[in-house]
C-alpha cells in the first residue's frame, strides 16, 4: 500500500456548543485561506439560516486548508465538521466514511456529553485515530484534570483498546485561536503558545495519510449531495483508489445493483470555503462531481471497464415518527404564493430523502398525509421549520415512537438523559422523571452547588419534557440525551396533566373575552387573533378540555361606569415555537404550520363530534 503524504482528511466531533465550528474559523484564519484584511463572518462554516439562529451544526460539511510545516511542502488539510447533535447521526456517519481521524472537541468545564459519547462510539468503532482538544480551558469554571479523566473513562466505558487510548490532548481556547501541549492552570489561556500550530503539527503526526494500491482500477463513494444553479446536483465522494479526471466516462453503480456508464462533465474540489474546477483527483481527495442526476448516497463511480462498488453507507434506525399532510385547517391558503396541495407536499418530502439518509417517508391511510420518521423530535422539527420557511402550509401530528418486535415482545426506544442543573432542584426533577418511567443511573455532586444525574428514559417520556424541566428550573438547567437502546414497552405514560382551551366558534379574538378566560389557564393567542372551532387558544389550569368562547364582545350600554373607562389588564400571552408546539400537543391534536403563524388545533374540529366520541370512550372504558 503507498500513501499521499500532502493529504490529510479529519473529521471534528463534538457535542454541541462545545466550540467545534469556531475551531474551524480559527483554523481557516490560520491556514492563511483568508488575507489579514478579509471580512470574515464567525461561524462560516454554519451556512444555513436555521444554523446559525440555532448555534447548532445540522449538515456535514467540508473545507479544505494549505498547511506549511517546518519541513516546507504544503500539505492539504480536508476538514469535515460534522454535527454535535444525535437528531442528525446520519450526517455523522457519513461524514466518518470520508475520513482518516477524528479530532474530539471536549469543553473544558462540561465534560463529555451525551453527544459526545455517541459521537465518539462510531469513531472507535471505524477504528479511527484520535486527537483529544480540550477546548475553553480559560472558563473560570474550567476543571481540566477531571475532564480529561472523564474522557478516559468514556473511553474504557465504550470498550476502546490500549491502543485507541493512548492518545495525544492538546489544550485549546478555539475563540482566541490558541493551542498548547501542556495543560495550563484552570481558567487561564495557555502561556508558551499564541497560535494553532501545536494542534496542526499533531493533525499530521496523528492522522495517518491516505493509503491506496498502486494501479488499482477508480473507486469514489458518494457520501453527501448538493446542488448547484449551474452545474445541477453534485455528488460529493472520497476518492479510495485511482483517479478520476473531468470528461471521462465511468461506471455508476447504483443501490438495486445495477450499473450504468455515465459523463463526468464537471469536476470541483474545495479550497478554504470554495469549490475550485480540477482536470483529475486522485486517492484520498474529495471531490465534487456533475453530470449525473438522479445520483445517490452510498452509491459509487467506479472504473469503465473494471467496476467494483464500494458496500452502502449504513445509518441507525429511526425512532421517532410523525405524520405530515396539508393543511386542513378553515383558515388554509390565506398566505400568498403558499404552497398547499398534496403532490406539492409529497414532492418536497422526496427530495429531502434524496439528501438524508437518516430519514423515511411512509404512506398512512390518508391520501394527503405522510409519517415521516426520523432520529429524534429535533430533526423533525427542523424539517417542518424548512418547509414553513418555504412557503408549505402543513398539519404536523404529535411526534410518537417507532417501535420494535424483539422476541416476541413490543419494544420501544430508550434514551440516555443528562442533567446539569442546581442542586436545589433534585427533588423536581426526580419528581418530574419518575412520572415518565425513568431509572437514574448516577448522581455526581461536583461540590459547586450542581449536580449532574443521569438517567434511561423511555423516548416518548421525553417528548414535551424540556419545557416543564425548564419552568421547574428557572430556566437555569441544561439537558441533553442520546438513544442508548430498545426495552420492552413501558406502559402509559401522563406527561401532561393540563387540559386546553378550544374555542368553540370562529371569529377574532377580544379583549373582553380574553379577560375573562386568563384566570381560567394560559392563553397562547393576541387580542384580534383569528380562531375557528377546534383550535386550541390556551392551557388549561385543570386536567381537562373546556370549550371557550374567546370572541365575546361586551355590550353596550347607554350608562357610564366609573369603572367602565378603564385599561383591560391583560396577560401577555405565552407565544410557543414549533418545537414547544409540538410537545404541547396531546394525541388528539395537530400543529397547523404557515409561513405566518403556528396553531394548535384539535384533530376533530366540531366539539359536538368530539363530544360524541369522549362519551363512547367512557361507555367502551
Amino acid at each position: 500500500m503507498q500513501t499521499r503524504s500532502d493529504l490529510r482528511n479529519v473529521a471534528i466531533i463534538a457535542h454541541v456548543d462545545h466550540g467545534k465550528t469556531t475551531l474551524v474559523d480559527a483554523m481557516l484564519r490560520q491556514g492563511g485561506q483568508f488575507h489579514a484584511r478579509a471580512e470574515m463572518a464567525d461561524r462560516v462554516m454554519d451556512s444555513m439560516d436555521l444554523e446559525r439562529e440555532k448555534g447548532i451544526t445540522i449538515l456535514a460539511k467540508n473545507t479544505a486548508i494549505s498547511y506549511v510545516p517546518d519541513s516546507g511542502d504544503p500539505v492539504t488539510i480536508n476538514i469535515i465538521d460534522t454535527p454535535g447533535h444525535a437528531d442528525f447521526g446520519g450526517e455523522v456517519e457519513r461524514g466518518l466514511t470520508m475520513v482518516d481521524g477524528v479530532v474530539l472537541l471536549v469543553d473544558a468545564s462540561e465534560g463529555p456529553l451525551p453527544q459526545t459519547r455517541f459521537v465518539l462510539r462510531k469513531a472507535l468503532k471505524a477504528r479511527m485515530p484520535i486527537i483529544l482538544v480540550i477546548n475553553k480551558v480559560d472558563r473560570p469554571d474550567a476543571r481540566i484534570k477531571e475532564v480529561v479523566d472523564d474522557t478516559y473513562e468514556l473511553f474504557l466505558d465504550l470498550d476502546a483498546d490500549e491502543e485507541q487510548i493512548d492518545f495525544p490532548i492538546v489544550y485549546a481556547c478555539a475563540r482566541d485561536g490558541i493551542a498548547s501541549l501542556t495543560q495550563p492552570a484552570d481558567g487561564t489561556v495557555p502561556a508558551d503558545s499564541d497560535n494553532l500550530q501545536p494542534l496542526f503539527r499533531t493533525l499530521l503526526e496523528t492522522i495517518p495519510a491516505p493509503s491506496f494500491e498502486e494501479g488499482a482500477p477508480l473507486q469514489a463513494h458518494v457520501t453527501n449531495l448538493d446542488a448547484s444553479p449551474f452545474l445541477g446536483r453534485l455528488a460529493l465522494c472520497r476518492v479510495h483508489q485511482g483517479t478520476i479526471r473531468k470528461g471521462e466516462t465511468v461506471t455508476w453503480c447504483r443501490t438495486d445493483g445495477s450499473m450504468q456508464k455515465v459523463r463526468i462533465s464537471e469536476l470541483l474540489m474545495t479550497e478554504g470555503l470554495d469549490r475550485k474546477p480540477a482536470e483529475q483527483a486522485g486517492p484520498g481527495d474529495i471531490i465534487a462531481v456533475a453530470g449525473i442526476p438522479e445520483i445517490m448516497i452510498g452509491e459509487t463511480l467506479a472504473d469503465a471497464e473494471d467496476p467494483r462498488p464500494l458496500p452502502l453507507i449504513t445509518v441507525d434506525e429511526p425512532a421517532i415518527s410523525m405524520t405530515i399532510g396539508t393543511n386542513t385547517s378553515p383558515l388554509v391558503g390565506k398566505v400568498k404564493g403558499a404552497k398547499v396541495t398534496a403532490r406539492m407536499v409529497k414532492d418536497r418530502l422526496d427530495k429531502e430523502l434524496i439528501g438524508n439518509v437518516s430519514l423515511r417517508v411512509l404512506p398512512t391511510e390518508r391520501p394527503d398525509a405522510w409519517e415521516v420518521q426520523g432520529r429524534g423530535e429535533l430533526a423533525l422539527a427542523i424539517l417542518v421549520e424548512q418547509m414553513r420557511r418555504e412557503q408549505y402550509e402543513l398539519t404536523v401530528g404529535k411526534p410518537q415512537v417507532v417501535t420494535k418486535e424483539i422476541d416476541g415482545k413490543t419494544c420501544e426506544p430508550v434514551e440516555r438523559l443528562t442533567i446539569d442543573a442546581p442542586e436545589e432542584y433534585l427533588g423536581a426533577i426526580t419528581q418530574l422523571l419518575a412520572t415518565r418511567k425513568g431509572r437514574m443511573e448516577q448522581l455526581v455532586n461536583h461540590g459547586t452547588g450542581w449536580i449532574r444525574m443521569e438517567w434511561l428514559v423511555p423516548a416518548r417520556g421525553l417528548i414535551g419534557f424540556r419545557t416543564e424541566f425548564l419552568t421547574e428550573t428557572r430556566g437555569t438547567g441544561i439537558l441533553h440525551h442520546v438513544f442508548e437502546s430498545y426495552e420492552p414497552w413501558f406502559g402509559e405514560l401522563r406527561t401532561r396533566n393540563n387540559g386546553s382551551l378550544v374555542a368553540d366558534r370562529s371569529g377574532v379574538a377580544t379583549p373582553f373575552a380574553m379577560m375573562n378566560l386568563q384566570e381560567r389557564g394560559t392563553l397562547f393567542v393576541e387580542p384580534t387573533t383569528e380562531v375557528y372551532e377546534g383550535m386550541i387558544v390556551g392551557e388549561n389550569s385543570r386536567s381537562d378540555d373546556m370549550d371557550v368562547n374567546i370572541t365575546k364582545e361586551k355590550k353596550l350600554t347607554n350608562m357610564r361606569s366609573s369603572t367602565a373607562d378603564e385599561t383591560e389588564k391583560l396577560i401577555p400571552p405565552r407565544k410557543l415555537s414549533l418545537e414547544q408546539a409540538l410537545e404541547f400537543c396531546r394525541e388528539d391534536e395537530c400543529v397547523e404550520v404557515t409561513p405566518a403563524a403556528v396553531r394548535i388545533r384539535k384533530v376533530v374540529l366540531d366539539q359536538t363530534q368530539r363530544g360524541r366520541m369522549a362519551a363512547r370512550r367512557k361507555h367502551q372504558g
